[in-house]
């Protein structure tokens, strides 16, 4: 199967930092986080610094269709409980 985002939702977890979306490869669910500094480092280029929860989910929606990449690299190295993209991934 190949992983898929039919869904396009997406949400702040303020425990993790990070953005969180979901993924699916045909009937399972995979879990995705996007680290906050990740999506920092995708703004810097506008010379935004701060991290805010609106910061970060206009970020990864700027964003999506690179996240979504590095998303499906991740997983095709083998299946874990959930991934954390982290900035080194987003360069």
């Amino acid at each position: 199967m190949t992983l898929d985002f039919p869904n396009p939702s997406r949400s702040f977890d303020e425990v993790r930092n990070a953005v969180r979306f979901i993924g699916h490869d045909g009937m399972f669910e995979v879990r995705f986080f996007v680290e906050a500094d990740a999506l920092a480092g995708t703004r810097a280029r506008t010379g935004r610094t701060e991290v805010t929860e609106a910061a970060c989910l206009a970020a990864f929606d700027r964003a999506r269709s690179s996240i979504y990449e590095v998303a499906r690299k991740l997983y095709s190295r083998g299946r874990q409980t959930n991934y954390v993209i982290t900035i080194r991934d987003l360069r």
